[in-house]
Parts: C-alpha cells; structure tokens; sequence
C-alpha cells in the first residue's frame, strides 16, 4: 500500500470515529462549554503522563509552541461551536454544516501552508454548497441559529486544518495532540468567565464535576473519538492535502445521521430535502478521488524525527 493510499485509510476511519462525536455531544446533557472542557482536558492530561510527549515538549522551539498553541486555540474554538450546533439543532444538522468547510479550505490552505490554489478544488468545494442549501431548507425555522452556528464552525475547522497541514511535519503527532488540546483547555479556561455575556447558550460551569452516566460518555468522546483520531489524522496529513483531508471528512454527516435515526430518531425532525442535500455533499466526496491528479509525496522517512516515523493514527 502506498503512503498515500494508507492516508486515505486512515483520514476514513478517523472520520468514522468522529461520526460518533455528534451523537455523544447529543446524549452528554452538560452545555457545550463544560463538555468541550473536560473533552481537551482528559486528553491533554492522560497525554502528559507520558515521558516521550514531555521529551518532545522540550525539543521544540519557542515559535512553534506558539503555533501549536494557536492551533489549538482554534480546535477549542471549532468544538464549541460545533457542540453549541448540536445542542441548538441537532446532531446531523451540525455534523452537516462541517461540508461548508471545503470551500473555506480551498480559499484558505494556499494561503496558510503556501500550496497552488486549485480551481478545481474550489469548484468541488462550492459543489456541495446546494447539498447545504437543502440541508437547511429540510430542518425546521427553531434550528437555523444551530446552522449558523454549525457554519462558523466549519471556518474554524478549516483554519486549523490548514495550518496543521504546514506544520505538522515538525514535531511527534502526540506531543503536538497534547500542546493543542492542552493549549485549547485553557483557552476555554479564560472564556468561561465571558461565555454567559458572549453566547449564554454555550455556558455552564467549569467546576461541577459530571454526574456517572455523563462522566462515561465523556470517556468514550475524549479516548476513542478523540485522542485516537485526532492524532491519527496529523499522520494522514503527512500525506494528503488538507483539502482532500477536510473532503473525506464530509463523510462524517452520512455517519453522523445513520447513527443519529438508530439511536436518537432525529428522522423525525427533518424533512426528504435535508436527504437530497446529504446525498449531494456525497457525491463530491466520491467524485473528488476520480478528478485528483497525483501529488508530488513527502515520505514520512525524509522528515520529522524517529519517533514520529513509527506513529500510526
């Protein structure tokens, strides 16, 4: 298998993961503040317990903490609105929203991790804009404040994915995971305090401890559908473009509402339009692969350090 076909399997099963991400955001009652906190907060931590992120830690210079930490400034940012999304819709309303992010993509990745702007990545980018169009004719009028907000959530999605496509070659997949989400932790930290003035619907506190059945939820969002694909994704992108990354992931809403009709009946909520636009957005997904042309390859073996060679995601 070729590294590049091996990325395309592993950004697929991280978007399978993240499919699940939704629906745990539905069934964790806590406000999207409080669940997207303790969400970094368990990764950073469990992540910090381990010497060779403290040795990579170490090894980076001081400018590239300060990019990691942006980066992850804005993950924090992108889980709370889409979480905010989920609790003001519903999960496969928020999940869909994410498909906007190829177009911010394919506008912003030239400009971030100085790669060719590619018309035809904007053109399938803007591709799926109809499928959104009747994603949003298909829900009801109660909902559009969560499609509003599931579409700045996609902006913030496509910032840092693009600005981990240029860095992610300069460090160990888990130590720059650990400096992100612990950098997004405290991020959220000092927004708490303005988050009741900024966005009331977001807010809730930081120090009330989720009760059992939340507390397990949380687990399995943090370790299974965050730490594994999170980190698994940086090592894809060794190998992929951002934009064929961020393209894949518009998979995550076929997931994201299979799984939403099994267990929460959200098809009650939405209209066959919402459907019509879901089966569009998929369309360019699959049609993406077909019209790509080969790309000129890093090998993982020519860059990073040893450690970060023997990374899978």
């Amino acid at each position: 298998m070729t590294p590049a076909a091996k990325a395309q399997w592993q950004i697929h099963l991280c978007v399978l993961l993240w499919g699940f991400t939704a629906i745990l955001g539905k069934l964790i009652s806590l406000p999207a503040l409080p669940l997207v906190w303790w969400r970094m907060l368990l990764v950073a931590g469990t992540l910090l317990l381990l010497p060779r992120v403290w040795r990579g830690l170490r090894a980076l210079p001081g400018r590239l903490l300060l990019a990691y930490s942006g980066v992850g400034a804005l993950v924090a940012l992108h889980w709370l609105t889409f979480y905010g999304a989920v609790k003001l819709a519903n999960a496969s309303v928020a999940a869909t929203c994410m498909a906007l992010a190829t177009v911010f993509v394919a506008l912003i990745e030239p400009l971030v991790a100085r790669s060719r702007f590619s018309w035809r990545e904007l053109a399938l980018g803007l591709a799926v804009l109809p499928g959104v169009a009747l994603v949003v004719g298909g829900v009801p009028d109660g909902m559009r404040v969560g499609i509003a907000v599931g579409a700045l959530s996609a902006l913030f999605v496509a910032c840092f994915g693009a600005m981990n496509k240029r860095l992610v070659e300069r460090a160990d997949p888990l130590t720059v995971t650990a400096l992100e989400l612990g950098a997004g932790t405290l991020t959220l930290t000092v927004l708490a305090p303005l988050m009741p003035l900024l966005f009331p619907a977001f807010a809730g506190s930081l120090l009330t401890l989720p009760g059992a059945r939340d507390g397990a939820w949380l687990l399995l969002l943090a370790f299974a559908c965050t730490l594994l694909p999170f980190a698994l994704s940086l090592v894809a992108l060794r190998h992929m473009s951002a934009f064929a990354a961020q393209l894949a992931v518009n998979l995550e809403p076929v997931y994201a509402i299979a799984l939403a009709i099994v267990l929460l009946g959200e098809q009650r909520e939405l209209a066959p339009g919402f459907y019509v636009g879901v089966a569009i957005i998929l369309a360019a997904v699959l049609v993406y692969p077909v019209l790509a042309r080969p790309r000129r390859i890093v090998h993982a073996e020519n860059i990073g350090t040893g450690e970060a060679k023997s990374i899978t995601r």
